[in-house]
């Protein structure tokens, strides 16, 4: 696995899923973190597990984004990469969405991919930098049930192919990660659905993807979030990185 020391990271969604392994993967590595969420009780567990700088900010505003990222640039003496994983990808039928649900969703996927990028651009403009956003399969192919959250992710992954070549002047790379991985909320998820509905979603899963299930956090998504945010990625920008064991097959 990829090293990190030295590198100045700034991770959202910090205190849980896939930010949560990033955090505590990336300070084994080496790298000094700060890293931003909204449950408290939950972050200040990571930070004392892993010594990261905690910072409470909500992605989807404005000033808490600003104030963060400024916050987190005097800490680290800079920032190198910025990780954005904070998100919400909640289930609905396209006919019960809710307007207010459907901003709720744009608001923090895509207004945070907006806010927490344009923030940090400051601290990269005169060395270069690296953004990692999160897309999904979602924003790709046919995802059932998650008309909102599959708009918001297409809206992420242009924004991140156009930023690219935006700040490609600036040697400002910007990628994106699409990851099919085990989280506490896809455990959740199963453990909502009934034995029938289980046993068909196993059964969707082993002709989906390889091993038949979604990937490992450490095994599978850890290394391939440590390549991303080290320089062994340095010739790469406006991709899209898929761990998903087969899911989404994309150019």
């Amino acid at each position: 696995m990829e090293r990190l020391d030295g590198k100045r990271i700034v991770v959202t969604g910090g205190a849980n899923g896939m930010g949560q392994i990033t955090v505590e993967g990336f300070v084994e590595l080496g790298a000094k973190i700060v890293f931003f969420d909204i449950l408290d009780e939950k972050a200040a567990e990571v930070a004392e597990k892993t010594g990261a700088k905690y910072i409470h900010v909500n992605v989807a505003d404005e000033e808490e984004v600003k104030k963060g990222i400024a916050e987190a640039a005097e800490y680290l003496g800079g920032i190198d990469v910025l990780v954005h994983a904070a998100g919400i990808g909640p289930h609905c039928p396209a006919e019960l969405i809710k307007f207010e649900d459907f901003k709720k969703v744009f608001a923090v996927n895509v207004d945070g991919t907006f806010l927490t990028n344009e923030a940090v651009f400051p601290y990269m403009k005169e060395n270069g930098g690296n953004i990692i956003n999160f897309t999904s399969a979602s924003a790709y192919i046919c995802s059932p049930g998650q008309a909102h959250y599959g708009a918001s992710k297409g809206a992420v992954t242009a924004w991140t192919r156009t930023l690219a070549k935006d700040w490609m002047k600036y040697n400002i790379r910007v990628n994106m990660i699409a990851p099919c991985i085990k989280t506490p909320m896809y455990q959740q998820m199963r453990d909502m659905m009934t034995p029938e509905q289980l046993a068909i979603h196993d059964a969707t899963m082993k002709e989906l993807c390889i091993g038949g299930e979604m990937g490992d956090p450490i095994k599978d998504f850890l290394p391939v979030m440590a390549f991303a945010a080290s320089d062994s990625s340095r010739f790469m920008t406006g991709q899209t990185l898929s761990v998903d064991g087969g899911i989404m097959m994309v150019r």
